[in-house]
């Protein structure tokens, strides 16, 4: 890696004195390296690594705009890693705190829909017998005869108030009941 980064160093100095040709070169050598950077550095975010080549072009692009900014004297790789690491923090915040994650890779480990569990018809029939008889009768007429709340008022010459809270007694009463089997 020490041998590229002097050979990048060198093909820059000769880019800055106007060898179109030396920066073409230069190019096309840091591009895998980077392109290999912002892959690595967005799926260490937990980003997904198919936005990385925006992230190679913003960096391109940056060099190419601040190449008169660098030190001749100085080495070009350290230069050009804190300009790739600028880019990819600010393709970060541009995304967001987003994780994505690919719903295949967690298939096989995400349990299925869980299978209700049911009382037999005998439990049930059970249970409804240890309701108060008030209870058990407007839960009867309104369940199972789909009785509305007004008709079961005046089936058992209550207020509809009184029923609504006797339906909902007997519901609570009877679900506290079926969690204890």
């Amino acid at each position: 890696m020490r041998e590229s980064e002097d050979e990048w160093t060198g093909l820059m100095r000769l880019a800055i004195s106007g060898d179109s040709a030396a920066y073409q070169r230069l190019l096309k050598a840091v591009t895998p390296v980077l392109r290999a950077g912002a892959r690595r550095g967005l799926a260490r975010a937990g980003q997904p690594t198919d936005q990385s080549e925006d992230v190679v072009q913003d960096i391109l692009l940056a060099v190419h705009l601040k190449r008169h900014t660098w030190d001749a004297n100085a080495p070009f790789a350290p230069w050009l890693f804190a300009i790739a690491r600028n880019k990819l923090i600010d393709a970060l915040r541009r995304r967001g705190r987003r994780v994505f994650v690919n719903i295949d890779d967690f298939a096989e480990s995400i349990p299925d829909e869980p299978v209700a569990e049911t009382a037999s018809a005998n439990e049930v029939a059970t249970l409804l017998q240890t309701l108060p008889p008030r209870q058990r009768e407007v839960l009867h007429s309104i369940a199972v005869e789909s009785t509305s709340i007004r008709d079961t008022a005046a089936k058992f010459a209550m207020s509809e108030g009184a029923v609504r809270v006797a339906l909902h007694r007997a519901l609570t009463s009877l679900t506290a009941k079926l969690r204890e089997h």
